[in-house]
């Protein structure tokens, strides 16, 4: 009788280096074949110990590294150049600015000189990193814009008006988006990032942070995971929320009681990585908040990321693609951006930690040649400009990984791992990243 024993064929797709670690659960889409690096996995309780022993550290640092944080005014006298920054006014404060700044415009036209308003400049050549802060500040260098110049007489004017909507808006005390302020004279500002650029120009000018004029943009970011915050008095559980997630409330001072059993704040780049996550409840395996600005980080989505690190004091964890703009957004919500430089000390989060998607995960990870990309030529030059910033040179890690991009140039996006299952990502990839602790 012939044996009818399966015979069990040789896994040509498992790594190599598998170990008699108990077997890890996963789930029944992945199960159906053999999956890279899955024999690695120790069991979910090894993984969380490690993770709350890593959240404990942090809420509870030791004498000789805890510090007070670093200001600009701690460092100010030497640096080379004087820099500014802008500080949260209240309603009433903003509104006494602006008086004040018109009547000083009222008195040089009725002394006969005109008017001209003096703007700090947020030229790419006005900005500086400052290590001992960590990220990017705006250097005290102005430009005039006279109104009766005819190169500046638009760009006066649209100045002007935003600083009649903005009093209008503090008399009323409400708040307006970006879209409702330019479709307030759209043949003024013709183009919303006329409007939307000079608004920053007005926050520089009164030294206010954007928030502080109620001007907000609409919803982008999400939030999905471990968090119970209000929302304008409504207690909100974002354990609730579905795939979709909570919407993070354009007002962030709307954002209060926040309370969290998580362990770390997972920062992700894309939607379709989120939905991913939210979908197969990511956050109930390993307590986390998991956040996205679905790609380009908003002004809200950065507010909130700060507001929870302060607040909750947790590892903040960022999945990104493998390419030179997901380290670049990155790079935003860790050291600003230079077109807000001026506002960085309210935007910023410290301490954000690279997980993945990193250029040495291409290989590590064994992801297939057929979802790697080719690399641009713009790719390329992005990635070398990048390696000539301050921010990344202050990290030896970014610099062999960007290194590694450029060289090979090949770039790769988060959902390249799906290659090996859908669920891969969830199941496999993320709780071994947190059990080997793999973060730059």
């Amino acid at each position: 009788m012939a044996d009818k024993r399966k015979r069990r064929r040789p896994d040509s797709d498992s790594d190599s280096d598998s170990d008699d670690s108990p077997p890890t659960t996963v789930s029944s889409h992945l199960s159906q074949k053999s999956v890279p690096f899955q024999k690695r996995l120790k069991p979910d309780t090894t993984i969380l110990e490690s993770l709350q022993q890593l959240a404990y550290s942090i809420k509870n640092p030791s004498p000789s590294t805890s510090k007070k944080p670093t200001t600009l005014a701690d460092v100010s006298a030497a640096l080379s150049s004087s820099c500014r920054e802008v500080t949260d006014l209240s309603l009433s404060s903003v509104q006494s600015e602006i008086e004040t700044l018109v009547i000083s415009l009222a008195k040089s036209i009725l002394g006969g000189n005109g008017f001209s308003f003096s703007v700090p400049s947020r030229a790419s050549s006005n900005h500086l990193y400052i290590p001992e802060l960590d990220r990017i500040v705006l250097k005290d260098k102005s430009s005039s814009r006279p109104f009766a110049a005819v190169g500046s007489v638009r760009k006066a004017t649209i100045t002007a008006r935003i600083l009649s909507l903005i009093h209008q808006l503090c008399l009323r005390s409400i708040h307006v988006t970006k879209r409702d302020l330019f479709y307030t004279d759209v043949k003024l500002f013709q183009d919303q990032s006329q409007s939307d650029a000079v608004l920053d120009d007005v926050s520089c000018l009164l030294g206010c942070t954007r928030s502080s004029l109620n001007v907000v943009a609409s919803e982008k970011g999400i939030v999905v995971g471990r968090l119970v915050f209000s929302d304008n008095g409504d207690m909100i559980d974002c354990t609730k929320m579905g795939v979709g997630g909570k919407a993070i409330p354009p007002n962030i001072d709307r954002v209060g009681d926040i309370k969290s059993d998580a362990l770390f704040v997972l920062l992700v780049e894309k939607d379709a990585a989120f939905m991913r996550l939210a979908e197969d409840r990511f956050y109930n395996r390993f307590p986390c908040i998991i956040i996205t600005a679905k790609g380009q980080p908003d002004v809200a989505t950065r507010l909130f990321l700060r507001k929870l690190k302060l607040e909750l004091n947790l590892p903040v964890l960022a999945l990104v693609d493998s390419d030179p703009y997901g380290l670049k957004i990155l790079s935003v919500y860790g050291c600003g951006s230079k077109n807000m430089s001026y506002d960085s000390a309210n935007l910023t989060t410290p301490d954000i930690k690279w997980l993945g998607i990193r250029p040495s995960d291409l290989d590590k990870y064994k992801i297939p040649e057929q979802c790697r990309l080719p690399m641009t030529e713009q790719d390329i030059k992005t990635g070398k400009d990048l390696l000539e910033e301050d921010f990344v040179k202050k990290n030896p890690g970014w610099v062999q990984e960007l290194e590694l991009m450029v060289k090979t140039k090949q770039k790769a996006e988060i959902q390249a791992l799906s290659s090996f299952g859908f669920q891969y990502l969830s199941e496999v990839y993320l709780p071994l990243k947190l059990q080997q602790r793999d973060w730059l």
